[in-house]
């Protein structure tokens, strides 16, 4: 059964992939925007942003928050391009093949990760030309970036979630930006939260996406600064905390997700 599931998977993902051949803008755009964040917080904002450590430029502590605000919006595409499925009907004809119920959203979820894999790269070749440079050694920048892709995964599933509740691509596309926005610019994705009102800073400083950010930037070689929170949880252990946070995302959402989807297709 577990064979069969997996084997059902890798098809819906390879048929994801396919999509990207076949629509090459959803690839195109899906760069393009970060790396438009990139220019927009380097060159714009970048001059009047202090990053509270001496002697290190603004775009060190900026490329890590790009990274995670980027793979945090994967949802975004997994709940639209579910919702666009159940509107044309594509979640009924799965319904009727000889497929593992789950097969669908894994395969969704898998592809979409392929996905960031090619965003992260040119996010990545973006941010060495403006200056990015990692200082902690090529292993513990491929765990960095690994580290990135398991929380694009666990947030694909809220995605998936959305998708499937939600009637409309539209409504979908806006019930994401209402759940992702807030997390990532309350928090320290592009800077410091010590100049944060210190309700907002508590806030901020246990937001998984600030785990997530401060957990990357030391494993690209930069210290991360909290205020609050200093000295205990999370500041101490950002890596541990962010998989802790990634373990209880997909703990909840891959169940609902896979429920949800059984009970859609049944009806």
């Amino acid at each position: 059964m577990i064979k069969y599931a997996i084997s059902d998977s890798l098809i819906i993902t390879k048929r994801q992939l396919l999509q990207l051949i076949r629509v090459p803008e959803v690839l195109i755009f899906s760069t393009i925007q970060p790396v438009m964040f990139v220019l927009l917080f380097r060159y714009v904002f970048g001059g009047s942003i202090s990053t509270g450590i001496p002697g290190v430029d603004y775009v060190q502590l900026l490329m890590p928050g790009i990274f995670v605000q980027t793979v945090a919006f994967t949802l975004a595409g997994t709940a639209v391009g579910l919702a666009e499925d159940m509107q044309k009907g594509l979640i009924d004809r799965f319904r009727s093949l000889p497929i593992s119920r789950s097969a669908v959203v894994f395969g969704r979820t898998l592809g979409d990760g392929a996905l960031n894999i090619v965003v992260l790269a040119v996010m990545g070749l973006a941010g060495y030309a403006v200056g990015w440079r990692p200082s902690s050694g090529f292993f513990n920048v491929l765990l960095g970036f690994a580290f990135l892709l398991l929380f694009g995964f666990a947030m694909a599933w809220v995605g998936v979630l959305i998708g499937l509740s939600v009637r409309s691509a539209r409504v979908a596309n806006a019930a994401v930006f209402i759940a992702v926005f807030p997390l990532t610019f309350l928090s320290n994705a592009f800077a410091p939260t010590t100049g944060m009102p210190k309700a907002l800073q508590y806030f901020a400083e246990w937001n998984p996406v600030s785990t997530m950010v401060a957990g990357c930037r030391e494993l690209f070689g930069l210290q991360n600064i909290f205020g609050v929170t200093a000295n205990s949880s999370p500041s101490p252990n950002p890596l541990e905390m962010s998989l802790i946070y990634m373990v209880i995302i997909m703990a909840i959402f891959i169940p609902l997700s896979v429920r949800k989807y059984i009970n859609t297709a049944s009806k």
